[in-house]
C-alpha cells in the first residue's frame, strides 16, 4: 500500500512542546469526538420520554446522527482540499457550536424535529472533524508507531464514552423516577405537559456549557501552532500507483468488502452503545442512563490488550477474528438469558460494590469488548494495495459509518414491532457473521 504524506517541519524540529503539541491537541479532539457521540446513549431515553416517543421514533437520534457522516464525507473531504486541514478542524468546531446551540430552542418547544437537526449538526461537524483530525495521527510521529497513536486516540474516545453519560446523569437525569409513566398517566393534559416540559428544559444548561467549550476550543486551535499537513503526494509515484491509477474502485474486492463490514460493525457498535440504556430502563435498571459508560468501559480495556497483544502475539486479521466469535457468543446470550438474573454481575464485578444489572444487559456491555478492536483491524487490510486509490478508499470506508444510522433504526422497529426489545438483538448475529467472513477470507479477495 502506498500512502504519501509529508510530516512539516515544525513537527520534526523543535522543543519538545512544539512536537508534542499537535498530539495533545488531536488527542483533545479525540476525547471531544467520543464525549459529543457517546452522549447519544443517554439521550435515547430520555427523549423518547420527553418527546412522548415510541420505539422506532427514539433510534432517529442515531439515524440523523450517523446518516451526516454518509451524507458529508466527500463534501467534507472537497472541503479540506480547499481551505486546508487546520481551518478544517476550526470549521469543524464552530458547525458542532451551532448544533449544541439549536438544542436550546429544541429543548424550549420540545419538539423532536429541532432535536434531530441540532444533532445532524452535530454529526456534520464531527465528519469534518474527523476527516481533519485522522491523518494527523500518521504525519505527527514516526509511520512505524502509527497504530499505537490511533489506539491510544481510540482510549480517548472511547473514555469519553465513559465520563459522557454520568455528565449527563448528574446534570440532566436526577430524580428521573417522578416521571415514570405510571406517574405521568396519572396527571391531566395540562400537568402532564407541564412535567415533560420541566424535564426537557434540563438540557438547556449542559448544551449551553457544551457549546461555550467547542467554542473555546475552536478559537484555541484557530491561534495554536497546528500545523497544515500535505497529504496529497502529488510529485510522489510508485509501481503500485502507476498499476492502480486506471483502476475502477469497484474493483478492489476486499475494500468493498471492507466498507460492508465496517458498516455492520458500526451498526452494532451503536446498538451495544446506544441501546442499552432504553433496555436497561425497560428491566427496571436505575441508573439506565448510566449504561453506556459500562460499554465503553470494555471498549477500552480491549484498546489496552490490543496494544498490548498486537502485532506482538497475534495478528489483526486473528484479532478480527475472536472479535467476531465473542460477538456471536455474546449476541446469543443477550437472547436466550434471563431478565431477572444477575449472577454473572455477582460473580466477576460484586467486588466494585456498583449496583448489580441483569445478565442481558451485562452481555450487551459486554460487546464493547467484541467491538473494540475491528475498527483498526479493517482500515488496513481494506486499504492495502490500493496504491494512488488509497485516498477515495479512505472515502469510501467512511460511507460504511452508515451503519450506525440504519441498523440501530432496524433494531427499533423489530423491537416496537415485536414488543420484545431482547429478542430484538438477533439482528446482531448476520453482522458478527460477516465480520468473521471477512477476517477469514474477504480481506483476502484480490478478483471478483
Amino acid at each position: 500500500m502506498s500512502t504519501h504524506i509529508s510530516t512539516p517541519d515544525s513537527i520534526k524540529q523543535g522543543s519538545v512542546l512544539e512536537r508534542y503539541m499537535p498530539m495533545l491537541i488531536i488527542g483533545g479532539l479525540f476525547f471531544m469526538f467520543g464525549f459529543v457521540t457517546w452522549l447519544n446513549g443517554s439521550l435515547i431515553p430520555f427523549l423518547q420520554i420527553t418527546c412522548e416517543l415510541n420505539h422506532f421514533e427514539a433510534y432517529f437520534v442515531t439515524l440523523v446522527f450517523y446518516i451526516a457522516y454518509t451524507v458529508m464525507a466527500l463534501p467534507a473531504a472537497k472541503v479540506l482540499k480547499s481551505i486546508g486541514y487546520k481551518k478544517g478542524i476550526v470549521g469543524g468546531l464552530v458547525i458542532m457550536t451551532i448544533g449544541a446551540l439549536v438544542f436550546i430552542p429544541a429543548a424550549q418547544t420540545k419538539l423532536y424535529s429541532v432535536f434531530l437537526i441540532a444533532l445532524f449538526l452535530l454529526g456534520t461537524g464531527l465528519t469534518v472533524l474527523q476527516t481533519a483530525a485522522n491523518p494527523y495521527l500518521v504525519v505527527i510521529g514516526p509511520q512505524e508507531s502509527a497504530a499505537v497513536r490511533i489506539s491510544i486516540m481510540g482510549i480517548l474516545n472511547k473514555g469519553a464514552g465513559i465520563i459522557a453519560p454520568i455528565f449527563f446523569t448528574a446534570f440532566v437525569l436526577t430524580d428521573m423516577s417522578q416521571f415514570n409513566e405510571t406517574y405521568l398517566a396519572s396527571l391531566d393534559a395540562a400537568s402532564r405537559l407541564d412535567a415533560l416540559q420541566e424535564l426537557s428544559s434540563r438540557l438547556i444548561l449542559p448544551y449551553f456549557i457544551m457549546a461555550g467549550m467547542l467554542a473555546l476550543l475552536a478559537v484555541f486551535i484557530y491561534f495554536s501552532p497546528l500545523p497544515d499537513v500535505n497529504l496529497d503526494g502529488e510529485n510522489e509515484t510508485n509501481v503500485d500507483d502507476v498499476n492502480n491509477v486506471d483502476k475502477s474502485i469497484l474493483q478492489y474486492p476486499h475494500l468493498i468488502l471492507g466498507v460492508i463490514t465496517l458498516f455492520f460493525y458500526i451498526g452494532v457498535e451503536v446498538i451495544a452503545g446506544d441501546t442499552i440504556g432504553l433496555y436497561g430502563k425497560e428491566l427496571g435498571v436505575t441508573n439506565f442512563g448510566q449504561l453506556t459508560s459500562y460499554t465503553m468501559a470494555f471498549m477500552v480495556v480491549a484498546y489496552i490488550i490490543g496494544i498490548i497483544v498486537i502485532p506482538r502475539w497475534i495478528s489483526q486479521e486473528k484479532a478480527l477474528v475472536v472479535s467476531a466469535v465473542l460477538g456471536l457468543i455474546f449476541s446469543t446470550f443477550i437472547i436466550m438469558g434471563a431478565k431477572d438474573s444477575h449472577w454473572v454481575w455477582d460473580f466477576f464485578f460484586a467486588w466494585t460494590n456498583v449496583p448489580a444489572i441483569p445478565n442481558t444487559v451485562l452481555f450487551v456491555a459486554l460487546l464493547g469488548l467484541a467491538n473494540a478492536l475491528v475498527w483498526p483491524a479493517v482500515w488496513p487490510m481494506a486499504l492495502k494495495d490500493l496504491g494512488k486509490q488509497t485516498a477515495t478508499g479512505s472515502a469510501v470506508l467512511i460511507m460504511g459509518i452508515s451503519g450506525g444510522a440504519l441498523l440501530p433504526l432496524v433494531y427499533g422497529a423489530f423491537a416496537e414491532q415485536s414488543g420484545n426489545s431482547q429478542m430484538s438483538y438477533w439482528i446482531m448475529l448476520p453482522c458478527y457473521l460477516f465480520i468473521l467472513y471477512y477476517a477469514l477470507i474477504g480481506h483476502k479477495k484480490r478478483h471478483w
